[in-house]
């Protein structure tokens, strides 16, 4: 009878939990014999029990929010040393989330562990000399980006590009048939949608949440609806807003329905253009956060759709940009301006394009397995 395989996997936010619960469902098709212990989020719990730290534990956004957080960060990185030393696995699988999972890395490849990480921390865009210590402590790099493997490639690095897993995440779906159903039980009526996707960390929510729903309620045609985090809960959307529908778990049901959206950085960009829908980007953090930010980030953008598109196909709202007033603008052209809007799509088409072919879970799954033992 042949070793099950053990696998420790760390996802620490939303987009995570997505990612490796799919390549978790990839890795057991190939090898049914898998044990897995992870932190991360309910889909990976729905694939195999095995958690052992929740996301909504983990997610701590922006310079000074770490800083205030610190002593607890430090906690997790201690506990999850000695839970992976109790748990011996055959590697470590980590998923983004890099300030914690590079820490991680260091010390497990220093214990003898094999280390591969899917989905490249964000390095391109700042910290670019974190280069030579992940050539140094990463076994295997899987990317999902196109422009990431030359980024790597101007350091001597070979990573696998995969392609994007939400290709094969939203054609997973037939929204088409659940559409009706989808507007009946959430109580939404006939009147277009506009999506309200403000993040899924309680800071960036507090923050932008107010922000974004003063500029789209001045549409008063159109229903508003917030895609609930999976990390938050009812009673934290209520202390902001009590009038607003939040709906938890349909996020892609709610993109397929909607009209436009009002979208924070990150993966949601890239899925709200995935599902062609017109969208305005927002970001606003601390004052402190972003002032450092500025000066070390070195991209143009902050969206995934214009890093990939290297153009500003959507609108970016930055910090002091980011006003009721500016959200409200962008949207008006977005909905009434039908040339702008079709240019739009027309791009998002183009996007795909680039993105390629699907197939990313799977394509991580075989070369992780061929190469683990």
């Amino acid at each position: 009878m042949s070793k099950q395989t053990k696998l420790y996997i760390i996802a620490g936010e939303a987009s995570g939990d997505l990612h490796a619960s799919n390549l978790m469902k990839a890795l057991l098709d190939e090898d049914p014999n898998i044990d897995f212990r992870y932190w991360g989020g309910d889909k990976m719990n729905d694939v195999q029990e095995g958690m052992t730290k929740h996301i909504k534990d983990l997610a701590f956004m922006g310079f000074v929010e770490v800083l205030m957080n610190i002593r607890t960060i430090f906690k997790n990185i201690s506990f999850c040393k000695n839970d992976i030393s109790e748990f011996k696995p055959d590697a470590l699988i980590l998923v983004d989330y890099p300030g914690f999972n590079l820490r991680i890395a260091e010390w497990a490849k220093a214990k003898g562990i094999k280390v591969y990480y899917y989905v490249s921390p964000q390095i391109w865009a700042w910290k670019q000399n974190r280069v030579h210590k992940i050539k140094k402590i990463v076994d295997q790099m899987f990317v999902i980006l196109p422009f990431e493997k030359d980024f790597y490639k101007k350091f001597d690095y070979d990573v696998e590009y995969v392609g994007h897993p939400l290709l094969d995440e939203i054609e997973k779906h037939d929204f088409s048939a659940t559409n009706q159903a989808f507007l009946s039980r959430n109580n939404l009526d006939e009147r277009p949608i506009i999506a309200v996707l403000p993040g899924s960390r309680k800071q960036e929510v507090s923050k932008k949440l107010p922000i974004m729903l003063e500029a789209v309620k001045a549409h008063p045609d159109y229903q508003i609806v917030i895609a609930g985090a999976p990390s938050l809960d009812t009673d934290f959307y209520a202390s902001i807003d009590t009038s607003v529908k939040i709906i938890f778990g349909e996020t892609y049901e709610l993109m397929y329905n909607s009209t436009a959206a009002v979208v924070t950085s990150g993966t949601a960009t890239l899925e709200t253009a995935l599902f062609k829908v017109p969208e305005v980007v927002c970001y606003k953090g601390s004052h402190i956060s972003y002032m450092i930010a500025k000066r070390l980030i070195k991209v143009k953008y902050i969206s995934l759709v214009n890093l990939i598109m290297d153009e500003e196909v959507v609108k970016e709202l930055i910090q002091a940009e980011c006003t009721a007033k500016n959200i409200k603008a962008e949207l008006n052209q977005l909905i009434s301006n039908e040339k702008y809007r079709s240019e739009l799509l027309k791009k998002y088409d183009e996007l795909e394009g680039i993105l390629g072919g699907g197939g990313a879970s799977k394509k991580v799954a075989q070369s992780l397995l061929k190469t683990i033992h």
